[in-house]
């Protein structure tokens, strides 16, 4: 059985959702951040990052958001999560959610996590000044250039989806309004509706 190092409130919902949507059969391991679980001895152990998610399989860990959910639609062909047998379209699916990887959640890092990247608390205030800024422009980018419709690749479901409403469910902590972005407040209220989805988050807090 697959294993998910899974903390409330981070990027390890996608997984959650898309392991939901696979029907895998799986189990969650809890990481509390507010006591520093991450950096434990044992747990890293299973992610040398301190990081959340780390999948564990039976061939080994997998940590990244993009690589785990990949893995996920490829070991769950049957759940149609991903455009398996066109290169191209899955190109376009690894390109979107590496820029939710290497983008939207970096923005949303730097008003949490300042001190990855600075030392002074000037550096940290003026980033977390910027994280309305950054994710309203990488929504629009994302709402204008990438999003198909009705889904993130078009008629198909992917783990895309998931990828995109975890970051949908960041924006109001984020100062954003995700009204102002009609096409992806609809995806986010039929990403909610979705049993999956409430699978997911039962306990997301």
């Amino acid at each position: 059985m697959l294993k998910l190092f899974y903390t409330s409130g981070t990027c390890a919902l996608a997984t959650r959702i898309a392991l939901e949507d696979a029907g895998a059969g799986y189990e969650v391991a809890r990481v509390d951040f507010s006591k520093g679980e991450q950096r434990a001895p044992d747990y890293l152990k299973v992610n040398p990052k301190g990081r959340v998610p780390a999948l564990v399989t039976e061939k080994g860990i997998l940590t990244e958001t993009p690589a785990i959910l990949i893995y996920i639609a490829q070991m769950f062909p049957a759940a149609n999560l991903a455009p398996l047998d066109d290169a191209f379209a899955l190109a376009e699916l690894q390109a979107f959610n590496s820029y939710i990887a290497s983008t939207v959640h970096v923005n949303h890092a730097h008003g949490r996590r300042g001190a990855r990247w600075a030392n002074e608390q000037s550096s940290f205030d003026d980033m977390k000044a910027k994280v309305s800024e950054t994710m309203a422009a990488s929504m629009q980018l994302i709402e204008r250039d990438f999003f198909e419709g009705p889904w993130v690749m078009g008629e198909q479901y992917t783990v895309a989806d998931p990828y995109l409403f975890t970051m949908e469910t960041w924006l109001k902590g984020d100062d954003v309004e995700i009204a102002d972005f009609p096409i992806l407040k609809d995806h986010f209220d039929r990403m909610s509706a979705r049993p999956s989805v409430q699978r997911a988050m039962a306990d997301e807090h």
